[in-house]
Parts: C-alpha cells; sequence; structure tokens
C-alpha cells in the first residue's frame, strides 16, 4: 500500500512491522517498522543485538521475512531476490567482506554493473566525480587499500546500478575518527546527489548529527523516532542509548 508524507510524496522504501530472524523459531525484529521518502538520509541507531543490521538484510532479502511486508515505490518486494533487488533500484553495502580484494578498483565497479554492461563508461564518470580518489587510482587492487578507501569502493560499486536507495550497515566501523568524519561527509554528498539513504550506524551521536530522520531500534521494533536533532536533544534517548558524551554534547538537561 503506497503511502505519502506532508509533501505528498510516496515512501521509496517502507518496512511494515518485520518479524525475521536468523533461526526458525527465534524472531531478531519483531514488529519493525521504518520509511524512507525521496531524498531522505535515515538513520538507525540502538543498542548492541537491537536487530538493525538484520533489519537491513531483510530489506535486501537476505533474511526470510516470516510476517510484515516491504514495499518500494509502493510495489511489494517481500522476499525478493537480491540480484533483483539491485535491478529495481536498491544498493546495500555490508560491513564486511565489501570489496574483491584481489580485482582493481575498477574491476570492482565493474562487477557492481555487470547487469548493464553497457552503461559501464556513463557510471563509471558519474561515481568519479563522487569519488575522485578512485578516478587516480582505478588500476589499484583493492586488497592494497585502507579500510577507510575500501569502504569508498563498496559505496562507489553499489552505486553503479543508480540505487534510488542505499542501505548502508555500519560504514564509519573500525575506522579512524579521521576516516570516520570523511565517511558520514561523503554518505551525506551521495544523498545530496539525489540517493535516499538508510544507514545503520554504531556512533550514534553523529549519525543523528547528519541524518534527516532516525529511529532507535531496540529488541527488533522501533522504540523511538523522529528527526536527528530531537532524537539528539531528547533526554530518554540521551539516557538509554547515546550515553554520557552525547548529554555533553548536546546540551540536553536530564
Amino acid at each position: 500500500m503506497a503511502t505519502t508524507n506532508a509533501a505528498g510524496q510516496e515512501a521509496v522504501l517502507r518496512a511494515d512491522n518485520l518479524v525475521a530472524g536468523y533461526l526458525p523459531g527465534v524472531n531478531i525484529l519483531n514488529g519493525c517498522s521504518i520509511e524512507a521518502y525521496p531524498g531522505e538520509l535515515i538513520g538507525i541507531i540502538g543498542p548492541n543485538g537491537a536487530g538493525k543490521s538484520t533489519l537491513l538484510k531483510a530489506l535486501f532479502g537476505l533474511v526470510k521475512v516470516r510476517e510484515g511486508s516491504v514495499t518500494l515505490k509502493g510495489q511489494d518486494i517481500t522476499g525478493l531476490k537480491a540480484n533483483k533487488l539491485v535491478q529495481m533500484g536498491v544498493g546495500f553495502v555490508p560491513q564486511n567482506n565489501n570489496v574483491f580484494p584481489s580485482l582493481t578498483i575498477e574491476e570492482n565497479l565493474q562487477m557492481g554493473i555487470f547487469q548493464q554492461p553497457k552503461l559501464l563508461n556513463e557510471r563509471l564518470d558519474k561515481i568519479f566525480e563522487i569519488f575522485p580518489v578512485l578516478a587516480d587510482r582505478r588500476g589499484q587492487r583493492a586488497g592494497s587499500l585502507s579500510g577507510g578507501e575500501r569502504q569508498s569502493v563498496a559505496m562507489a560499486r553499489a552505486l553503479m546500478m543508480d540505487p534510488s536507495v542505499l542501505l548502508l550497515d555500519e560504514p564509519s566501523a573500525g575506522l579512524s575518527p579521521v576516516r570516520q568524519d570523511e565517511t558520514f561527509i561523503r554518505t551525506r554528498r551521495i544523498n545530496k546527489a539525489g540517493v535516499s539513504v538508510i544507514m545503520v550506524e554504531q556512533n550514534a551521536r553523529r549519525c543523528l548529527q547528519i541524518c534527516d530522520r532516525g529511529y532507535v531500534l531496540d529488541q527488533g521494533k522501533d522504540a523511538y523516532t523522529g528527526t536527528g536533532r530531537e532524537l539528539a536533544d531528547d533526554p530518554k534517548v540521551i539516557e538509554l542509548y547515546l550515553g554520557t558524551l552525547a548529554k555533553d554534547v548536546s546540551g540536553a538537561k536530564k
């Protein structure tokens, strides 16, 4: 069922009451619902084990959805295979093992558009506008890159099919503070280029600073939702999920 926001826009991606898990009878998601509208950057935060990464995998057809539905621009895509979702405009960047280390940067990008090889050069030109450093090093093997550079390659490869929505699973994990900032800036740049982004992120405070709206997941459900600023300033969210550092930064009071 299609839904619209206050501006009359239809949700690009919507999940309704998702129940999902890896093992029979054991649910990680317990009725989770989110939605992303055109041009939005959505942040998903929460404690370890809340189901954040499982949610992205359920959206991308990598975890079986037992109840609920996922729709893309009003079309039911629940349970479709990942390759089909890529064709339909959904990109996904996993947290780990997200590049082909033995291939060059350019070969990794070619893998991202193998379903439409005739568009390779056109898409490369656009990707190199967003990631100019990759253009300069296109012949370098991905296995020799730093963690932050690999993350750039993974993002760029997911963008080769020109998705309408990009799913990012903890893009700053394991990176230095400087590289984390670069990743957040790059994510915002991708979003500003017209791609809706749903980002799971361990750095909750920084995530809420750049996202348009956020969801706090807890025990497989969306416990809180609001704009990034609203969540960052919410005393309950600060106390339960953001910690002392976020409290000091946001200036919120008990």
